[in-house]
C-alpha cells in the first residue's frame, strides 16, 4: 500500500511552513501543500469542497456543522489564533470614546460571520453593547460587492444593512458615512494614517491581557479541516495530521526562542515572548481539546448567541473523535 495523496491548504506561517516545505512529515500521507490566503481557502472549501485537509474559518464550520451539512471534520489544530481588541476601528471625530459609544452607530463587517468579528462583538457585548444596539453595513472591504461564503442567518432584533452598490468600507469610513469598522484586516485608510481613523482601544495590548486575566480566553480563528469521506476511509489520517502539525508548530515555537538571531522580522521579540508568557503561560499557543475547553465553550456560546449556529453546538460534536486524546509515555 503506497502513501496518501492529498491537497492541503494552509496559510503561509511559520507554524505550517515545515509541513510545506517536507521537514515535518505527515505519517501515510503524500501532501500537495498550497499557501493561500484566508479568503481564498475559505471560498474555495465550503463553496467548492476544493481541498482534501484545508484550514477553515472556525465560525463558517460551525454555521454548516450546526445544520448537519459541513462536507469537513475538523481537527483541533487552531491554525490560527489572535486577540481582537485590535480589530476594532472608529472615526476619531464623532465623539466614540469607549464602546457604549457605539450604541446606535454604523459599523461596517466585510462578512457577518467571520471569526474575527464574532469575537469582536463579543468583546462588544463584554462591555454592554449588544449586537442590536448596532446599526451594521456589510460590504467589501477595497471592492464592492463581496458575498458571505455561505448563506448565514441574521438575528431578528440585528439590522445589517448592504453597502450601496459600487461602494467599500474604506472609502465609506474616510468619508465619514459609517462611525466605524470591524474585521481581521485593516483598512487602507487606517494603514495611510488617515487623520480621523483610530482604533476604539488605544492599546490593544493592554485591553487584550486584561480580557484574557479575567477570562482564561486567546480567541481560536481557524481549525484544520479534513474531509469527511477521507477521514471515514482513512481512520488513521485525523491523527496523524494532528501529529504533523503540533509538532510543526513546535519547530516554530523553538525557532522563535532562538534570538542569537531572530526568526521574524521584528524587534523586541524576546520581550513580547516574555510577556506573552508572563500572560498565557510556557506553552503560548495550544492545539488540542484538552486546555483550550473555556475558549471553545466561550466561542460556541457566542457563536449561537449571535445566530449563526441554529442550535448551541458542543465541544465533544466539534473535532473528529480519535483527536480528543493522545498516547502518552
Amino acid at each position: 500500500m503506497g502513501t496518501l495523496q492529498l491537497s492541503i491548504a494552509m496559510g503561509d506561517y511559520d507554524r505550517t511552513r515545515p509541513i510545506h516545505d517536507g521537514r515535518v512529515k505527515i505519517d501515510g500521507v503524500d501532501p500537495i501543500t498550497m499557501l493561500l490566503t484566508p479568503e481564498e481557502m475559505f471560498f474555495r472549501a465550503f463553496r467548492h469542497e476544493a481541498f482534501d485537509v484545508s484550514e477553515l474559518s472556525f465560525s463558517s464550520y460551525c454555521v454548516k456543522l450546526s445544520k448537519g451539512e459541513s462536507p469537513y471534520v475538523a481537527i483541533p489544530v487552531f491554525l490560527s489564533r489572535a486577540f481582537r481588541h485590535s480589530s476594532i476601528y472608529i472615526r476619531t471625530d464623532r465623539g466614540i470614546d469607549k464602546p457604549a459609544d457605539l450604541k446606535g452607530r454604523r459599523i461596517g463587517v466585510a462578512e457577518w460571520q467571520l471569526t474575527a468579528n464574532v469575537w469582536a462583538r463579543g468583546i462588544l457585548e463584554d462591555y454592554g453593547v449588544k449586537p442590536a444596539d448596532v446599526h451594521w453595513i456589510r460590504g467589501g472591504m477595497h471592492s464592492s460587492g463581496r458575498p458571505e461564503k455561505i448563506p448565514v442567518p441574521i438575528p431578528s432584533d440585528v439590522t445589517v444593512e448592504a453597502a450601496p452598490e459600487g461602494a467599500t468600507l474604506d472609502q465609506m469610513l474616510r468619508d465619514g458615512e459609517i462611525d466605524g469598522f470591524i474585521g481581521p484586516r485593516t483598512l487602507r485608510c487606517f494603514d495611510e494614517g488617515h487623520p480621523k481613523v483610530g482604533r476604539l482601544f488605544a492599546n490593544g495590548v493592554e485591553a487584550a491581557a486584561e480580557h484574557y486575566q479575567r477570562t482564561g480566553v486567546f480567541p481560536i480563528m481557524h481549525v484544520l479541516g479534513v474531509k469527511r469521506e477521507i477521514a471515514e476511509a482513512n481512520p488513521w489520517l485525523p491523527g496523524a495530521l494532528l501529529k504533523a502539525f503540533t509538532r510543526s508548530k513546535a519547530m516554530a515555537q523553538e525557532a522563535l526562542q532562538d534570538t542569537s538571531a531572530t526568526k521574524v522580522t521584528m524587534p523586541f521579540v524576546e520581550d513580547t515572548l516574555t510577556r506573552a508568557r508572563e500572560l498565557i503561560g510556557p506553552d503560548i499557543w495550544t492545539y488540542g481539546v484538552p486546555g483550550n475547553e473555556t475558549v471553545l465553550n466561550a466561542f460556541l456560546d457566542l457563536h449561537h448567541r449571535q445566530g449563526l449556529s441554529e442550535r448551541r453546538l458542543a465541544v465533544e460534536e466539534l473535532f473528529h473523535p480519535a483527536t480528543y486524546e493522545a498516547y502518552s509515555l
